[in-house]
C-alpha cells in the first residue's frame, strides 16, 4: 500500500481525514500513484494534473523522503522506502508570495 498525504483543500474535496492508502500494482511510479488516487477519488481529477496533457499542474509539488520529485519523470521508480508504505507520498500545494 501506496501512503499518499493530500493538502488540506484535496482532503476536503475528496472527503478524507489524514493519509490515503491506494494499492498500487507494480513498480510504484507518480502516473501510478496519481491514476490509482484519481480512480478512487474522481473529483480529484485536474485538480493534480491537466486533464488534456495529464502533467502536474503548476503550483503543486511532490515530495517524498526529503526530497523534491515534482520535476522527475512521471514513470520514475519512487524510493524504496515509499514502495513498502513505511514513507508517504506527499502532494503539496506550492506557496508563493513574499
Amino acid at each position: 500500500m501506496i501512503r499518499v498525504v493530500l493538502p488540506a483543500h484535496l482532503r476536503t474535496l475528496a472527503r478524507v481525514d489524514g493519509e490515503v492508502r491506494l494499492p498500487v500494482e507494480g513498480a510504484a511510479t507518480q502516473r501510478l500513484v496519481l491514476d490509482a488516487l484519481e480512480s478512487r477519488y474522481p473529483m480529484l481529477r485536474g485538480t493534480i494534473r491537466d486533464h488534456g496533457t495529464g502533467r502536474r499542474r503548476a503550483f503543486v509539488r511532490f515530495f517524498a523522503c526529503e526530497r523534491d520529485l515534482s520535476h522527475e519523470e512521471p514513470d520514475t521508480p519512487l524510493p524504496e522506502a515509499v514502495a513498502a508504505g513505511t514513507e508517504p507520498f506527499m502532494i503539496v500545494g506550492a506557496m508563493a508570495g513574499g
